[in-house]
């Protein structure tokens, strides 16, 4: 089967996956050309992550996880299929670029099937509804100097507080968190549930000041990455964050005080390689789609149930 079959294969299932009252009646199409617009336009690229690199690693579960748990993947170790990106679909965007997400899409393969996790570097997202995000990705398309209307993005940016502006650049793509910015529920083998938001944690967390990211060129990361994997795999702990009575469980724009909640440690990813992009191209990290018994997204947060048809309108896209 040719690339473009492999990806187009899927639309026609996730086109109807829409839930959360309709994903609030946004239209996905509309998102991802406002996407495109606000990124440039480029031809053949994600609608968000265009820069990346595709890596693969195992994930080792931790003995306490199938408490949690009946997911395979959390019974003995498999093998993950991975990418690291820059937010947005601009392909030639900065690495040094402070208020952009860094995204770690995870494809964790066991016989029964997979479980993928789209997470980002940082612990909420930008809108918490798809009418919401298609207004953010409006105000930053490029009038006709080439430039977005800086005071319509002031306006936005200060109804929607950038967490990521109070931070230093990551150093490394591997040297920052990644959460899972929804909340999902976990089932054991004897029917107990618990919800969470699951986060990877890097073991190797650092960032860079204004002065250090300033030297660096605008694409280190793939070169530090190299450097870094040579020298042995990047790891991440992936943590269960347990939700206590009062956590919003449909609002991804709201963190979760996670100081002052239990948490549980899933397993640890290792990092161990950079694989062709073409391995990642392959097949969509979708995670209202690829989930197995043991682990659901929520049945009622609509920036969870948007990802299927908008990531499904970005492949057609990218594929023609």
């Amino acid at each position: 089967m040719s690339r473009t079959r492999a990806l187009l294969g899927g639309l026609a299932a996730t086109a109807c996956l829409l839930t959360a009252a309709q994903a609030d009646e946004t239209d996905p199409a509309a998102i991802v050309a406002g996407q495109f617009a606000a990124g440039g336009n480029h031809k053949g690229v994600r609608a968000s992550g265009a820069k990346g690199v595709c890596l693969k690693g195992s994930f080792a579960p931790a003995p306490s996880a199938a408490a949690l748990s009946k997911a395979p993947h959390f019974a003995k170790e498999v093998p993950v299929t991975a990418r690291f990106s820059m937010g947005g679909s601009n392909p030639k965007i900065s690495d040094k670029v402070k208020p952009v997400t860094r995204g770690f899409s995870v494809r964790m393969s066991a016989d029964a099937g997979d479980m993928v996790f789209v997470t980002i570097s940082a612990p909420v997202f930008s809108t918490k509804t798809p009418a919401q995000l298609l207004e953010f990705v409006g105000v930053r398309a490029p009038g006709p100097d080439g430039k977005p209307d800086a005071e319509k993005v002031k306006a936005f940016s200060a109804a929607n507080p950038a967490w990521l502006n109070a931070r230093p650049v990551p150093a490394s793509y591997a040297g920052v968190d990644y959460w899972a910015v929804h909340a999902y529920t976990l089932t054991n083998a004897k029917g107990e549930t618990k919800t969470a938001r699951l986060k990877f944690v890097s073991a190797d967390k650092a960032g860079l000041t204004d002065d250090e990211a300033k030297a660096k060129p605008d694409s280190f990361y793939a070169d530090e990455l190299k450097e870094r994997l040579a020298k042995g795999p990047a790891k991440f702990d992936l943590v269960a964050v347990l939700a206590e009575s009062g956590d919003t469980l449909t609002d991804p724009t709201v963190a979760w005080p996670e100081e002052q909640r239990k948490t549980e440690t899933l397993g640890t990813l290792s990092i161990t390689a950079i694989e062709p992009d073409a391995t990642c191209d392959a097949r969509t990290f979708d995670p209202v789609v690829d989930l197995p018994e043991g682990v659901a997204g929520p049945s009622d947060d609509p920036m969870f149930a948007i990802r299927s048809p908008a990531y499904a309108v970005s492949v057609s896209r990218r594929a023609n």
